[in-house]
C-alpha cells in the first residue's frame, strides 16, 4: 500500500469516527428530559409589586411532566419534562396555589425562561372582616451584628521625675543634651494595664521644673500595649513629669442596628447581612407600638414572610399582609 492510499485511508477512518461519536452526542441529546425552568410572581401593572410566590404547585397536563413541584421562596421552579418530549412540543403547564387563580398555560417546550404571572384571589364575602382593617404603620427592622469593640474600663495615671544638675558640661558622657553640651539624665516609668487590657491614647508631659531643656524620649507611648515604658531626658535642673492613659479592654458584642423596610402594595421588603442576629419587627398595629421577634419559622400575626439568600450571602426577606390588616 502505497502511502499516499494509507493517508486517505487513515482520513476516511478519522471521518467515520467522528461521526460516530456525533450520532452518539446528539442521540444522546436528543433522548436526555427537557428541562423547563422559570419563575412565579403576582401580577400587577406595577413591577415594583411583582413580589415572587412560594409554594406554587407547578405540573404538565396530559402526562407530558415528571412529578409536580413547587415553587421556592424566590419564585423558582424547575420541571422535568417527560423523556420522549421534544423541543417544539406542545405541553400545558399547570400552576396552583391555594391564594391564587389557577392558571393553565399553553406553551411550547424549548430552551427559555418562563415568567408566569398569577392573579391573587379575590376577598369573598365570607372571608371579608366585618371589622374596620387594622393599620400597620411605622415599621422598622431591628437587628444585631457581633463585632470587636473596645471598652473604657479605666485610665492611668502616674508621675516620675528625673534628677539631673544643670550646667555640667558633657564631654562626651552619655546621656547628653541633643546638643551634645550638656550633661542629662534619662528616666523612665512603667505601667501595666491588667490582663487583657491595654493602654490607648497615652500621653507624656513635663508639668515641673524647667521644661524646656527636656525630652520625652522613644515612642513608647504611642503603642497600644498591655505593659507600657515612657522615658524622659532632662539637661537641666530637676523636672517632673506625667504620664496619663486610657485603659480599654476588647471585647466581642453586639451592635444594634435599626433599618426601614420598602413597601410595595400590601407587602414590604428588605435584606439584611450575612452576620445578622436576633432579627425582629416593631410597627404601630392599630396605633399600639410592638415589638414581633422573626424567628426561624418567619411568622408575623399580621403578615406571611418568606426569606431567600443571595449569592453575596445576605437575605432578602419579603412579607405580604394577612386578610384584615393594612398598610398605614
Amino acid at each position: 500500500m502505497t502511502v499516499r492510499r494509507k493517508i486517505v485511508v487513515l482520513i476516511i477512518l478519522v471521518l467515520a469516527a467522528g461521526i460516530v461519536v456525533a450520532g452518539v452526542f446528539f442521540r444522546r441529546q436528543h433522548l436526555k428530559p427537557l428541562t423547563i425552568v422559570g419563575a412565579v410572581t403576582v401580577k400587577d401593572k406595577d413591577p415594583r409589586k411583582q413580589l415572587p410566590i412560594a409554594g406554587v404547585e407547578v405540573s404538565a397536563a396530559a402526562d407530558t411532566g415528571s412529578a409536580p413541584v413547587k415553587s421556592d421562596s424566590s419564585g423558582f421552579f424547575s420541571l422535568k419534562l417527560r423523556q420522549g418530549i421534544r423541543r417544539g412540543h406542545a405541553i400545558t403547564l399547570m400552576f396552583q396555589h391555594p391564594n391564587y387563580r389557577p392558571l393553565a398555560l399553553p406553551e411550547f417546550a424549548g430552551d427559555k425562561l418562563y415568567v408566569v404571572y398569577l392573579t391573587p384571589l379575590s376577598a369573598s364575602k365570607e372571608n371579608t372582616p366585618n371589622r374596620p382593617l387594622i393599620t400597620v404603620g411605622n415599621v422598622r427592622v431591628r437587628y444585631s451584628t457581633k463585632a470587636l469593640r473596645k471598652v473604657n474600663v479605666g485610665s492611668a495615671v502616674k508621675t516620675f521625675e528625673v534628677e539631673n544638675v544643670g550646667n555640667v558640661p558633657c564631654k562626651g558622657r552619655n546621656p547628653c543634651s541633643p546638643d551634645g553640651k550638656w550633661k542629662a539624665t534619662i528616666s523612665s516609668a512603667s505601667l501595666d494595664a491588667g490582663p487583657g487590657n491595654e493602654f490607648e491614647n497615652t500621653r507624656v508631659s513635663c508639668i515641673a521644673g524647667p521644661c524646656p531643656f527636656t525630652r520625652i524620649e522613644g515612642d513608647e507611648a504611642s503603642r497600644n500595649t498591655q505593659k507600657m515604658t515612657v522615658s524622659a531626658r532632662d539637661w537641666s535642673d530637676p523636672a517632673t513629669f506625667l504620664v496619663e492613659a486610657e485603659v480599654v479592654h476588647t471585647m466581642q458584642g453586639p451592635i444594634e442596628h435599626e433599618s426601614y423596610p420598602v413597601v410595595f402594595g400590601s407587602a414590604l421588603s428588605f435584606t439584611l447581612p450575612t452576620d445578622a442576629q436576633a432579627v425582629s419587627m416593631e410597627a404601630d398595629i392599630a396605633g399600639e407600638t410592638i415589638i414581633f421577634p422573626l424567628g426561624p419559622a418567619l411568622f408575623l400575626s399580621w403578615a406571611n414572610c418568606n426569606a431567600i439568600v443571595n449569592p453575596d450571602h445576605t437575605s432578602v426577606y419579603r412579607c405580604a399582609l394577612k386578610p384584615g390588616y393594612r398598610f398605614q
